[in-house]
């Protein structure tokens, strides 16, 4: 066996491609997650040889068990999905907050010397530079709108990331991915919304397809596999006490997402503007200069990335799980 290492939240989306791809490197893997929202599912196929802590982010006590005898910690747990930082702000926070700092001090306590916390782009909102890199100011727009409510959890996450157990800790890392997408991703984000809607519209033969605003909002979405495959050369490569940007730079409007989502499905979508979220943002695409330097950038194609998510939906689309945080 390798060395150990221990993923928070291995049973989310990116967490259980993480954990799937540490198996195969040959790491010693460990997974902590209540599977409140996460699924074991998800990496079912080396389940074998992982270690399952089915505990709560927010128990110290049971993280430093978890964490004993690990060389790095990578914290991913947290409630993801943009529809529950409208409808549950409160379990967004709670998690996001006392879990960083129960992380940060439980790895302290059990003598880890790396930890890995993931940020997100949320952190700066609309930013005043696109592409957008690392060094840009952070900002809460509103603290009275709970949209923000995983953005202000991930400012306070770096925050207590690079100034708790600073003495302890011989490498801090942060990453924010952003629009990250692939198979088994939830059903609270884009991607999966969009699809869903296009396998409806095809069966029910009416292509009315509205979206909210009208489809001129950009973001830059980069396959998973992408993504884990950044974390691991930013672990690698990557400095102590650094934040990177993990993406795609190709730019991208809602609507033309849309309009590739009908294609692969077989769908010509009638794309009907709506009203925008309020407190949404006009445009996301990041800075990947930093990642560059370390080897890294994204290769799997848009349209196959989203062929291979569409592919996905398609056999599993009568499967929504219960449970409405995913």
């Amino acid at each position: 066996m390798g060395e150990r290492i221990v993923v928070t939240g291995g049973g989310g989306f990116i967490g259980a491609h993480l954990v799937k791809r540490l198996v195969h490197d040959g790491w010693d893997v460990a997974v902590v997650d209540n599977m409140v929202r996460g699924d074991a599912s998800r990496f079912a196929e080396v389940a074998d040889d992982v270690r399952l802590y089915t505990c709560d982010v927010r128990d110290q006590d049971a993280l430093e068990s978890a964490f004993a005898g690990a060389e790095v910690v990578m914290h991913l747990a947290a409630i993801n999905g943009t529809e529950n930082f409208y409808t549950q702000p409160e379990l967004v926070l709670d998690v996001g907050l006392r879990g960083a700092l129960a992380v940060v001090n439980a790895g302290r306590a059990a003598n880890v010397p790396d930890v890995v916390l993931a940020s997100t782009a949320e952190v700066y909102q609309t930013p005043s530079i696109v592409p957008t890199p690392e060094t840009i100011p952070l900002m809460l727009p509103d603290s009275l709108n709970p949209r923000y409510s995983y953005g202000g959890s991930k400012i306070v996450t770096e925050l207590i990331a690079f100034n708790y157990a600073q003495e302890h800790y011989r490498k801090v890392q942060v990453f924010r991915p952003h629009n990250v997408f692939g198979p088994n991703m939830g059903w609270k984000h884009v991607e999966p919304q969009f699809i869903l809607r296009a396998l409806a519209a095809q069966d029910a033969g009416d292509a009315a397809f509205p979206i909210q605003g009208d489809g001129s909002e950009t973001r830059s979405f980069c396959y998973v596999d992408d993504v884990v495959q950044g974390i691991l050369t930013m672990y690698a490569n990557g400095g102590h006490r650094e934040v990177y940007h993990i993406g795609s730079d190709v730019e991208l409007s809602i609507r033309n997402l849309a309009e590739r989502i009908g294609r692969i499905v077989g769908v010509d979508l009638d794309i009907q503007p709506g009203e925008a979220a309020f407190g949404g943002t006009p445009r996301r695409c990041p800075d990947i200069t930093k990642m560059r330097a370390l080897g890294w950038s994204p290769e799997v194609d848009l349209d196959e990335g989203l062929a291979r998510t569409v592919a996905w939906y398609r056999e599993n689309r009568d499967v929504k799980p219960a449970n409405d945080l995913m």
